[in-house]
């Protein structure tokens, strides 16, 4: 079993920036991927950013150029850096992390993340 502890969300005017981190109960080494994904009010939840093996990186359209994921081996986290935030960015954001010999997806609890005049 993997637990994921999430940090980072808030409350944020158009075009500020913050950084979400996760620290998974694992080695970040270990895990086949982690990342991000978020969910709006009456949305599905969507894939935002992820680092696959081989250092793969995913992004969603809607987040590239503004958003970097990142591992930190040193302090065994994930964070995701969002940059020049839009309203449309407003969510919850999860943390996942794939592990294990059954390639287990796992999930944090989630942080709000608000972007409001």
């Amino acid at each position: 079993q993997v637990q994921l502890v999430e940090s980072g969300g808030g409350l944020v005017q158009p075009g500020e920036s913050l950084r979400l981190s996760c620290a998974p109960s694992v080695n970040i080494l270990l895990l086949y991927a982690m990342g991000w994904y978020r969910q709006a009010p009456g949305k599905e939840r969507e894939l935002v950013a992820r680092i696959r093996t081989g250092a793969n990186t995913d992004y969603a359209d809607s987040v590239k150029g503004r958003f970097t994921v990142s591992g930190d081996r040193a302090k065994n986290m994930v964070h995701l850096q969002m940059n020049s935030l839009k309203p449309e960015d407003s969510a919850v954001y999860f943390c996942n992390v794939v592990y294990g010999a059954g390639w287990k997806n796992y999930w944090g609890q989630g942080t709000q993340v608000t972007v409001s005049p």
